[in-house]
């Protein structure tokens, strides 16, 4: 799938409300790896819900866990309260990934998640889904695959914010929201920070001041250019280099 420019991006959160078999996020989200069939009994049992607006919860923390959601379009944080009641970011929720999975343990919701613009989800019925995998071998092993790519993000996420400097963590979160749009066939080097620097420090354990240093100083180092929310890559294997992660052999091409 080609690469976009920014404006793809930002429509992204006007998409049609489709089928699976139809949605531009089906090779990304649950349907891998079924076949048509399988794909029609799966979309029967999910409910498109209304979209959530900006500022609205998906769920709260201690709610009943009911279902899976996955994101359609728009965007998604995901937090937990400290004891003297402050927020602490767990993570952010982009198209084609599920949010929910960590309620299933204890069947109820560890986490709150919140609507950073107005998002369209999809909720999957963990009863029903339950059911249903046992019946479809192709859709168990994608929730077996995604339950792992979840624990992998996990222990990288520890890596990240136990182990590397302020710049590195970063410049981490840059390179991370960048391959996570090429995945969906997005730009890797132009995109939106749906969310804002106040949470990017809190999921880094960064302080607001230090964010703002850091998008300057990579800005003047000639890594990014940024405009407001928007960010675009200017040397990818330089960040790659200061988040400490190996780069990718990607095409050298902006859109």
């Amino acid at each position: 799938m080609p690469s976009r420019n920014t404006e793809t991006v930002v429509s992204l959160s006007k998409q049609m409300k489709v089928a699976c078999g139809e949605c531009s996020l089906n090779e990304i989200c649950l349907p891998v790896g079924i076949d048509k069939d399988e794909l029609h009994r799966l979309d029967a049992i999910i409910d498109r819900k209304r979209p959530v607006a900006r500022g609205e919860h998906l769920f709260h923390i201690g709610d009943r866990f009911q279902a899976i959601y996955a994101v359609r379009s728009g965007s998604l944080k995901t937090y937990a309260t400290t004891e003297d009641g402050h927020e602490q970011v767990t993570g952010f929720h982009l198209p084609g990934e599920l949010v929910g999975l960590d309620a299933i343990a204890e069947d109820c919701h560890p986490v709150a998640a919140k609507a950073l613009e107005t998002t369209s989800v999809c909720e999957i019925p963990f009863s029903d889904l339950e059911s249903l995998s046992g019946d479809l071998p192709g859709l168990r092993h994608q929730m077996m695959r995604i339950m792992s790519r979840e624990i992998r993000d996990d222990e990288q996420n520890m890596v990240i914010l136990g182990q590397k400097s302020a710049d590195e963590r970063l410049a981490a979160f840059l390179i991370s929201l960048s391959n996570r749009y090429r995945r969906r066939g997005f730009s890797p080097y132009q995109y939106n920070l749906t969310m804002s620097r106040s949470d990017i420090g809190n999921y880094l354990g960064l302080a607001l001041e230090t964010i703002s240093r850091l998008f300057t100083r990579f800005q003047n180092e000639g890594l990014i250019q940024v405009d407001r929310k928007h960010i675009e890559i200017l040397d990818r294997e330089r960040l790659c280099a200061v988040s400490g992660a190996r780069c990718a052999n990607w095409q050298s091409v902006h859109n």
